[in-house]
């Protein structure tokens, strides 16, 4: 079985896609690091400053050794790290100390020099698994590969949530904004995943700050619902939450995070170098879940879900699929759409005159213009009271960018599940 090593991988290439390659945190050039945030990446990864005079220099040794894996060794680290630029030996300084970093086996060192390379917000997951009885491969046996998988695909669907939400808050997404979401999730690199129980984001600062900010409020929000929903019986907190970013899909995310744990902790910590967002806390305090929140997440999962209220659109689609049971009656079309909704597919159900407009329009190669209600039912896919189909005409030019377009941008994975 392949070893993967320590240090962070894209998270795309995480349960949900595929394993990929972990990528490697490049080595910064110590001409351009900041001596200050070296120190703060040091002290949040568990580094220890052991003295040095002050103001001048500081002397950090790794985490203690019951934090590290036995196999990690680097007992003997230690680096030497300037407070400050004041000084004419600071480059050589922060180069022996990069240098020393890169070498070491320790997997926080890893971290540190990604927060260098890449200013990062990070998001820290943490899980309390029970142990299983100790069988013939260890207290975990087979468990490790499943609370892995659990672990990693719970965080990437709160990062997906914050995402959505950073865009438009809503009670329910469904299938809107995801393209969005999927490409702020692109750069975002983890960690390793020990026993499932700890994982860690590193998301960039320059496309996900936004994400992690509402991330951040919308923890709150969401821990300060529970409390008020177990105290009061009342699902109101639940309803005014959905502004600072709480949604059916963070709903889901905590219950697939909390679910088969006895609690999950979720920490975030700003990139240094960047500092903390407007309207945010400097040092925001971890939030934590139980399964006894698990009644109170999975009513306001249902609750988003029903109340989310249909909306009124106008789309423009080339139309893919066509379906009726019955010859001489109205059916079901489905379009690509490339306007007026921010969903890739949508089904459209229509009578038999708007049926026929759109397979001439089909058979022609020209989108269609459709007005109607874009239903929460399977995620805003469905589009009912339909009151218009007509055709877009398009020269020959347009016609033939369109067609190329539709085969670079044909993703598989977008396609809607076979017709119910």
């Amino acid at each position: 079985m392949r070893q993967y090593p320590p240090h962070p991988a894209p998270l795309a290439a995480l349960p949900g896609a595929r394993y990929g390659d972990p990528a490697e945190p490049g080595v910064p050039d110590p001409a351009h690091v900041d001596p200050g945030v070296l120190g703060a990446l040091l002290h949040r990864h568990g580094w220890r400053r052991r003295g040095g005079p002050a103001g001048r220099y500081g002397r950090w040794t790794p985490p203690p050794a019951g934090t590290a894996p036995a196999s990690a060794g680097g007992a003997g680290t230690s680096l030497l790290v300037p407070e400050s630029r004041a000084f004419p030996d600071c480059t050589d300084l922060l180069d022996e100390a990069l240098t020393a970093l890169a070498r070491s086996p320790h997997p926080s060192a890893r971290e540190v020099l990604y927060g260098l390379s890449v200013p990062s917000d990070e998001v820290r997951w943490e899980r309390e698994i029970p142990l299983n009885p100790p069988g013939p491969y260890g207290a975990w046996g087979s468990r490790v590969w499943t609370v892995q998988d659990r672990l990693h695909a719970a965080a990437r669907q709160m990062l997906v949530a914050g995402a959505l939400a950073d865009r438009a808050p809503a009670g329910y997404h469904g299938t809107r904004h995801r393209a969005y979401a999927e490409r702020v999730l692109d750069d975002v690199l983890v960690g390793p995943c020990p026993g499932g129980r700890e994982l860690t984001a590193y998301v960039p600062v320059t496309r996900g700050r936004g994400t992690v900010a509402r991330l951040h409020h919308a923890l709150a929000a969401a821990r300060d619902a529970v409390d008020y929903r177990r105290a009061t019986g009342g699902m109101e907190a639940f309803d005014a939450a959905v502004q600072a970013g709480v949604s059916r899909e963070l709903a889901d995310a905590l219950i697939a995070l909390v679910r088969g744990s006895e609690g999950a902790r979720i920490a975030l910590a700003w990139a240094p170098a960047a500092g903390a967002p407007a309207g945010c806390a400097a040092r925001p305090e971890p939030v934590e879940f139980s399964p006894g929140d698990l009644p109170a997440l999975r009513e306001a999962s249902a609750r988003y879900t029903l109340d989310e209220p249909s909306v009124p659109v106008q789309v423009v689609g080339t139309v893919v699929r066509m379906r009726r049971t019955t010859p001489s009656v109205g059916g079901v079309v489905r379009l690509r759409v490339l306007s007026g909704a921010d969903v890739p597919y949508a089904k459209a159900v229509l009578d038999e005159a708007e049926y026929r407009v759109a397979g001439h329009a089909h058979l022609a190669g020209v989108p269609i213009r459709v007005s109607g209600r874009l239903q929460r039912r399977g995620g805003f896919r469905r589009l009912t009271e339909v009151v218009e189909v007509v055709p877009v005409p398009l020269d020959e030019v347009e016609r033939d960018r369109l067609r190329k377009t539709m085969d670079e941008s044909l993703d598989p994975a977008e396609a809607l599940p076979a017709e119910e």
